[in-house]
């Protein structure tokens, strides 16, 4: 019998009661975080799992077509609720609210649109072309060993390369450009699917890094939206941002499968800290 995969066994939600229950348990596992707090886009992967689980009108509605994540406080490690409420079930779309709280605090509540790819059609009217980067094989992994890098756990269950020509920010030198391009996929070779889609728009090291940011950007709002059911590879991915007001930026992303379709998109609100002069 097959083991199932790292991100599968943080997906697995015991639901509590009989098959129709909508409240249920989920271990959040250190593995997939940072600096000892819980990645939002695992948590995201959770809560579209949960709504696909218990509102997919039995495999009609199979795919989260959208969601709207709000994250009120940091999750961290251990075991936390899942709370499933269905808000309006029709025959093309179906609307879900799912909350993930822990020992009484909600951390994070995210409003999905479940659908069927599949039935939402095929037709490509408009969508950027692919990102424009080296091979995998010619860009630079993104790993614990360096220091800046050493509590980003996540790391260690991703495969991600970074395209050489927006990762000078690693070595002191951002361009202010606001943009970082990667090649993503999962470590333990797990097939990347739409389930997956959530965690990788999230999974990239925080467009503000290249705008000479300060340590890691606490997400405040994320939408995302997925188009395509993905090819399995190499995914392409790039993150931009062109508005910083205060504390706060706006961060696009575009994921790209390996035939180079358009499979996911967001936009996300997160917090942003210039570096003091003098350093990385």
């Amino acid at each position: 019998m097959t083991m199932p995969s790292e991100f599968d066994r943080a997906l697995h939600i015991n639901w509590l009661g009989d098959e129709r229950s909508m409240i249920g348990e989920v271990d959040l596992s250190a593995q997939w975080s940072i600096g000892g707090v819980l990645n939002g886009g695992l948590l995201m992967a959770v809560a579209t799992r949960a709504a696909v689980d218990r509102c997919g009108r039995e495999g009609q509605h199979p795919h989260p077509v959208a969601w709207n994540s709000q994250f009120p406080s940091a999750a961290r490690p251990g075991p936390a609720q899942v709370a499933v409420s269905l808000i309006r079930q029709g025959r093309a779309l179906t609307h879900v609210s799912v909350s993930i709280s822990q020992e009484g605090a909600e951390r994070v509540r995210t409003l999905v649109t479940l659908g069927n790819l599949a039935d939402l059609g095929e037709t490509v009217y408009a969508a950027p072309p692919p990102a424009p980067m080296p091979p995998p094989e010619q860009c630079i992994r993104s790993d614990r060993s360096v220091p800046a890098a050493k509590e980003v756990v996540l790391l260690d269950r991703l495969d991600l390369r970074l395209d050489p020509a927006t990762a000078m920010w690693a070595l002191g030198a951002p361009s202010h450009e606001g943009r970082i391009r990667g090649w993503l996929r999962l470590a333990d070779g797990r097939a990347i699917d739409v389930d997956t889609l959530p965690l990788l728009l999230d999974a990239m090291p925080p467009v503000a890094f290249d705008l000479g940011g300060q340590g890691w950007a606490p997400t405040v709002a994320f939408l995302g939206s997925v188009r395509a059911v993905p090819v399995d590879g190499w995914m392409r991915m790039e993150i931009t941002t062109s508005t910083v007001v205060g504390g706060l930026l706006e961060e696009d992303a575009t994921i790209w499968d390996s035939t180079g379709q358009v499979v996911a998109h967001s936009r996300q609100i997160a917090g942003f800290r210039m570096a003091r002069e003098g350093t990385a």
